[in-house]
């Protein structure tokens, strides 16, 4: 290539003032054998048991993410009443002993998201075994959430809203910005976000391999897609999104496919998720990636599923962590305990 050509190459990518580095030539499947390797670092076969519920026992939790700041662990979390969705915040010492510590985003009347407001942290660490604390944007920690107005369990619209906040472990009030960023009803929805958007999950992508520094993963349904898959979107601000791709990254074409958590192992990125009715009962799962847009489903067992009598009914809704060791995955049990969270790690704990 002469000089020529390498000016109208470099100036074609930098038109409009945003360069643009070439893509790494990445695999786009994983191979089974790489799987099986994965699979054998995270699974937790031994199921510790429930480590948190409400204070207020009637009430139901929700969607944990776990990070660590300052020497704690802290766990987001969403609180249903009946009315609706809000955010809390718990503490912990040692990943077992949770103390609720209060609301991070409540009820607002007379808002777009004035019932509905299901927080979940972004930017935590993706590094397998890492610290597990979260970075800013902007002098600021971020949230995304579900968010909607009207009452009752997900009902009405639902769509992507965003919240900042300067603190990360105090239980106050985060800065929510006016407007959802993602709704069903956006001229750019896909076939499968026509009806709402569910749970999303927003990491840094350091080496833009989707072209954004920033990456939302999220669960949706749309209307004659019935069923919940996942999709994702990307961000140059954490406030304007556009949608990535044309189909779902996730899908079974029935039930539920949702709540998706990115780790990174070496050179492979994991999705964590739960899926749930396209075989009986809800259940985790996980998938991989060297781009973070073409995923490779396990397609072997169940790294969690339903048990034991606190989690019968659903197993589901993951936060994985490795630290010190040990695999913790955090879930949400349904069974007779009501909706509590539940702990299984890959050793067993005393």
């Amino acid at each position: 290539m002469n000089r020529f050509q390498q000016f109208l190459l470099v100036t074609l990518c930098c038109w409009g003032g945003v360069c643009c580095k070439p893509s790494p030539q990445l695999p786009v499947e994983v191979s089974v054998e790489r799987m099986q390797e994965v699979y054998e670092q995270i699974k937790t076969p031994y199921k510790h048991g429930v480590v948190f519920q409400h204070s207020d026992t009637t009430k139901l939790v929700d969607s944990p993410t776990i990070f660590r700041h300052e020497g704690f662990w802290y766990m987001t979390y969403i609180v249903f009443d009946g009315k609706g969705y809000e955010t809390w915040l718990a503490k912990s010492s040692n990943l077992l002993d949770w103390e609720e510590q209060g609301r991070l985003l409540s009820f607002t009347p007379g808002t777009w998201d004035a019932n509905q407001k299901a927080g979940y942290l972004a930017l935590v660490d993706t590094d397998w075994g890492a610290g597990n604390e979260v970075a800013t944007h902007e002098g600021r920690y971020w949230m995304s959430y579900l968010g909607g107005a009207t009452e009752g369990y997900e009902a009405g619209t639902l769509g992507v809203g965003m919240a900042k906040s300067q603190h990360l472990a105090l239980a106050e009030e985060w800065e929510r910005i006016d407007a959802p960023v993602l709704l069903p009803g956006d001229s750019a929805a896909r076939w499968f976000e026509t009806d709402k958007i569910y749970k999303s999950h927003i990491i840094r992508d350091r080496d833009q391999l989707t072209g954004y520094p920033f990456v939302m993963y999220y669960n949706a349904k749309g209307d004659t897609a019935t069923y919940e898959s996942i999709g994702m979107a990307g961000s140059e601000d954490m406030i304007n999104w556009t949608r990535i791709g044309e189909e779902p990254v996730i899908t079974r074409g029935e039930g539920i496919c949702g709540d998706a958590q990115i780790v990174k192992i070496d050179d492979v990125y994991v999705m964590f998720y739960f899926g749930a009715f396209w075989k009986p009962g809800a259940f985790e799962r996980f998938a991989c990636s060297y781009d973070l847009v073409h995923w490779t489903d396990w397609q072997g067992e169940d790294l969690v599923a339903p048990s034991e009598p606190y989690d019968a009914v659903y197993a589901h809704k993951p936060w994985v962590i490795r630290w010190e060791g040990v695999t913790y995955h955090f879930y949400n049990a349904v069974g007779d305990q009501g909706r509590v969270i539940a702990l299984a790690t890959s050793v067993p704990l005393n």
